[in-house]
């Protein structure tokens, strides 16, 4: 974590995070108003049309994807997620302590979502994560953006970068010309195709993950994953 900063409260493992609107109980979603940058409009309209979430990820987790644990795991969990959402902060702490949990039994994968009608900084945090990830440190930035999501602006993106001993001309020519948008976009529009439209969103090999998202429930749900019949992990 940089000094002086806030990580998320890991008091919160074990507290039932519920999913609902936001200033209700443990889930941010999308705001359906007039599009702020034309390149996410056909997102927005694809998630003003969704009435129902399907129960099945949309895009499998491959090559292309951020991921941490074995691809022999038998259970893959994603995640859709925000930067500066503060439900995906409170989610942090307790995918680590899954990690930390179930070790190689489990392979985890991270996806943008980037809610930018209420979160203006997550959309360049999820750029310098994509950045970082261009040298070879994207879990660094992960880390670091979600230990410090108070402290997005472009100083403290480029500061991050430092402390992770990147490139940082580079790093920051990549922000400038909007080099990761694209990966970005690619992030959320399969999250629509998915039937996301908020953060965090989980999927367990594959499968939409309906309740909860504290340590215990998530857990259990992993666990049973874990011993149903195989199905593909996304």
């Amino acid at each position: 974590m940089i000094p002086g900063s806030e990580a998320a409260p890991t008091d919160m493992l074990r507290a039932p995070m519920r999913r609902g609107p936001p200033g209700g109980s443990g889930r941010e979603s999308i705001t359906l108003k007039a599009p702020l940058q034309e390149r996410h409009s056909m997102a927005r309209k694809t998630a003003a049309t969704r009435t129902t979430v399907p129960t099945r990820l949309a895009v499998p987790v491959g090559e292309r994807d951020h991921v941490q644990g074995p691809a022999t795991a038998p259970v893959t969990l994603v995640e859709y997620g925000d930067f500066e959402c503060p439900y995906c902060g409170m989610a942090y702490p307790v995918v680590k302590a899954l990690q930390q949990r179930l070790g190689p039994r489990l392979r985890f994968a991270f996806r943008h979502f980037p809610l930018i009608e209420v979160h203006p900084h997550a959309e360049p945090a999820a750029e310098a994560a994509e950045a970082a990830g261009a040298q070879g440190k994207f879990w660094g930035m992960h880390d670091m953006l979600f230990e410090n999501q108070r402290a997005l602006e472009p100083e403290d993106l480029a500061r991050y970068a430092a402390a992770l001993d990147l490139d940082l001309e580079r790093f920051l020519s990549d922000l400038a010309m909007h080099v990761h948008a694209p990966r970005v976009r690619e992030d959320l529009i399969g999250g629509i195709r998915s039937g996301v439209n908020g953060t965090p969103t989980f999927f367990i090999n594959g499968v939409h993950h309906e309740g909860p998202f504290d340590f215990d429930t998530m857990l259990r749900a992993i666990e049973s994953a874990m011993v149903a019949e195989p199905v593909q992990a996304g």
